[in-house]
C-alpha cells in the first residue's frame, strides 16, 4: 500500500521499487487507485518529484534516440561470422542424420560383432578346457602304461601296456624309451612284437627309425628279428642293407630270418 507520510517514508522506500513505480506512472499502467496514491506522494515529496523528472528524461532521450547502424567492416564482419556458424551447423546435423537404413545396417554389424566376438571367447575357453582335459588324460593314460610296461610279474599286462601305447597319438621321449627297452629286453616275444608294433606308428620321429635300426644289430629272438626286418623294409631304410647282409652271413642266424634279410636287401637295392 502506498501512504503520502512525506519525504520519510520515500527515504524508507527501496529505490528499486520506487524507480519501477514511477516508470509505471509514466508509462500509464498503474490502476486509477494506485496513480491517485502516487499523485498524492509526488504532491507532497519533492524526492519523489525530482526522480520522476528524471526517468522522464531518460525515458525520452531513449524514444527520441535513433538507432545504432554498425559500420560496413562490423556488418561484414557479423555476416560472414554468421555464415560459418550455419555451415558448421548443417555439417554437424549432417553427422548425425544417418538414413535409418544405415543405423540399421551399423547396429546389426555391431550386434554381430559382439556374437562372435562372445562365440569366439567361449570357443577358445572350450577348447582351453578340452586341452587341459586331454592332458590330464594323456597322463593318466601314460602312467597306466608305464606301470604295465614295468609290470615283470604278467606279460599280458605288459601287451596290454604296449598297446595302450600303440593307440595315442604322440609318445614322448619316456614312452619310447620304455617301448625300446620292451623290443630289446624283455623275455616274452608277444610283448616284445607289441612294442614293435607301438613303435613303428611313430616311425616318422627320427629318434624311433634309430631306435629301430639299432635295434636290428642286437635283436636275439628270431620272430622278432623277422617283424622288424619288415617293418624297416617298409620305411624303405637303406642303411640296414649292411646289416641284412651281415645276417645272411651269421652261421648262427636261422635259415628264415636269413631269407627275410636276402628279401629286404633285394626290395632295397
Amino acid at each position: 500500500m502506498l501512504s503520502a507520510g512525506g519525504g520519510q517514508e520515500v527515504r524508507c522506500m527501496e529505490k528499486e521499487k520506487l524507480e519501477s513505480l514511477l516508470i509505471d506512472y509514466l508509462d500509464n499502467i498503474l490502476s486509477k487507485e494506485a496513480k491517485e496514491k502516487v499523485d498524492g506522494m509526488l504532491a507532497e515529496n519533492e524526492e519523489a518529484r525530482k526522480l520522476l523528472q528524471e526517468l522522464n528524461v531518460i525515458i525520452g532521450a531513449l524514444d527520441n534516440s535513433q538507432p545504432l547502424q554498425p559500420s560496413a567492416s562490423m556488418q561484414r564482419r557479423f555476416e560472414e561470422s554468421l555464415a560459418n556458424e550455419v555451415v558448421l551447423e548443417r555439417k554437424s546435423k549432417q553427422i548425425f542424420r544417418i538414413p535409418s537404413m544405415y543405423r540399421v545396417a551399423a547396429t546389426v554389424g555391431l550386434i554381430l560383432v559382439s556374437v562372435g566376438i562372445a562365440y569366439w571367447i567361449n570357443k577358445h575357453r572350450q577348447q582351453a578346457d578340452e586341452l587341459s582335459q586331454m592332458k590330464t588324460e594323456m597322463e593318466a593314460t601314460k602312467k597306466m602304461l608305464m606301470a604295465m610296461l614295468d609290470n615283470m610279474q604278467s606279460a599280458s599286462q605288459r601287451v596290454q601296456g604296449a598297446t595302450i601305447a600303440y593307440t595315442i597319438g604322440k609318445a614322448d621321449d619316456e614312452i619310447v624309451n620304455a617301448l625300446a627297452k620292451a623290443l630289446n629286453e624283455d623275455k616274452n616275444t608277444n610283448v616284445r612284437l607289441a612294442a614293435l608294433e607301438a613303435l613303428a606308428k611313430f616311425y616318422q620321429e627320427e629318434n624311433v627309425r634309430q631306435l629301430l635300426i639299432k635295434s636290428l644289430s642286437i635283436q636275439n629272438d628270431e620272430v622278432v628279428q623277422i617283424a622288424l626286418i619288415q617293418v624297416l623294409v617298409q620305411m624303405k631304410e637303406k642303411g640296414i642293407v649292411k646289416e641284412l647282409e651281415k645276417i645272411t652271413r651269421d652261421t648262427e642266424v636261422l635259415k628264415a630270418v636269413k631269407d627275410e634279410a636276402f628279401t629286404g636287401i633285394l626290395k632295397l637295392s
